[in-house]
């Protein structure tokens, strides 16, 4: 598998153990909670804490509000990953946990995003 770095003006390949399925699968479905979370909070949802766990055996279980580390949660209810959704004024976090793996992922409100945009 091929990987490239766009950014780069070289390509610097990216050599495949960066690459496995379980790593792109995690990324993967820690946007799809992102985007689910932020399209709930365009709507005018609001953003409670939510904690995601998936098994070892892909089952799913959810809890609100935890006050648990993510780590320390996932080793307790034995999660093959964790995923935490968080919001505040407009902004969506998710913060994936699996294993070693540490991925975090966050928009800006829109306020935000035009204040950036227009330099001010």
């Amino acid at each position: 598998m091929r990987r490239w770095d766009s950014k780069s003006r070289n390509r610097t390949r990216i050599p495949e153990f960066f690459c496995d399925k379980e790593s792109v699968s995690f990324a993967e479905q820690a946007q799809s909670i992102l985007d689910a979370a932020e399209s709930a909070a365009s709507k005018g949802e609001t953003c409670s804490e939510m904690t995601i766990l998936i098994g070892q055996d892909g089952a799913i279980h959810m809890l609100a509000d935890s006050d648990w580390p993510l780590d320390s949660l996932a080793v307790h209810h034995g999660a093959k990953s964790a995923y935490r959704v968080t919001g505040t004024k407009g902004s969506v976090r998710v913060e994936a946990r699996q294993g070693g793996r540490v991925c975090i992922m966050q928009t800006r409100n829109p306020a935000q995003t035009a204040r950036l945009l227009l330099g001010a």
